[in-house]
């Protein structure tokens, strides 16, 4: 019979985490098959049942959370010490981030260059998404690492602030020009992102009133929109600095008091060292 290796207790930890196979399976790039057949290894060698089916996923029988439990920190101490023993270059993995615009247009990629350089052999997967999204995705361990609009209030997060960013009501020159006595299209991010609460109290303080008030998910397009003539927004001043640089866009009225605080975070319970590593680097980050 086949002793329990290392890929075993990984493959454990991991279907533990994700809840399915198939999900384990993506995470540690094999394939469904591969991975029952890892499990049948596991009980077969143990003589116990370490999962049982429940719906689509499976949940550990009590046996196998005492496994989880015991293995876990023992697998993190094994990858610790190789990474250590190699001083942090000889650290594999794939490790996915999620990040928000602001974070993407600013802090993301020189963290990204340095990930390259000095830990070559870890993956990044980088995804792109809405706060209230991205935080879902991690407490349901299908994100490792986020950079976030918080702050983030959860027993369930660790968190490092890695800065502020201030908001500006802009609009384009032909628009400002018109003056602020009639009401003007409005727009902002949906209702669930931080930045929304701001629009949504500078609005009920005046000056600026709405003959409409628009949603979009994106930044970049409604930069794209209010350049282009058609009504106003509350936005991130580092996304739009390019712009009131140029004369693309003009501030359209004093820029609201409160700032948008940032986040990284992780699981509170998480062990991984690799992810452990570029939580400790993302905390040194600053939005700017």
């Amino acid at each position: 019979m086949r002793k329990l290796a290392i890929y075993h207790l990984e493959t454990l930890l991991w279907i533990a985490r994700l809840g399915t196979f198939r999900a384990a399976a993506e995470r540690l790039g094999t394939t469904q098959p591969a991975i029952s057949a890892r499990v049948r290894e596991i009980e077969a060698q143990l003589g116990i049942a370490v999962f049982r089916r429940e719906g689509r996923g499976v949940v550990l029988t009590a046996r196998g959370r005492q496994l989880v439990r015991d293995c876990e920190p023992l697998l993190a101490g094994f990858e610790r010490a190789l990474m250590q023993a190699g001083d942090l270059g000889g650290a594999r993995g794939v490790v996915r981030l999620g990040a928000g615009e602001i974070a993407a247009a600013s802090c993301l990629p020189g963290f990204v260059h340095e990930i390259e350089r000095d830990l070559p052999g870890v993956t990044l997967e980088v995804e792109l998404d809405l706060t209230a999204r991205m935080l879902q995705q991690l407490l349901g361990g299908t994100r490792d690492l986020v950079f976030l609009a918080g702050p983030a209030a959860s027993p369930g997060l660790s968190t490092k602030p890695i800065g502020a960013v201030s908001l500006v009501w802009v609009a384009s020159p032909r628009t400002a020009a018109t003056g602020l006595e009639k009401p003007l299209p409005l727009w902002s991010l949906p209702p669930h992102s931080p930045i929304h609460q701001t629009f949504r109290d500078e609005l009920a303080r005046g000056p600026i009133r709405a003959s409409s008030i628009n949603t979009c998910n994106n930044v970049r397009s409604m930069i794209d929109i209010v350049a282009g003539g058609r009504g106003a927004a509350v936005l991130p001043e580092t996304m739009v600095r390019d712009e009131l640089a140029c004369g693309l866009l003009v501030e359209l009225a004093p820029r609201p008091t409160r700032t948008i605080q940032f986040e990284a975070a992780i699981r509170a319970a998480e062990q991984d060292p690799v992810i452990l590593e570029l939580f400790d680097r993302a905390g040194r980050l600053r939005i700017a």
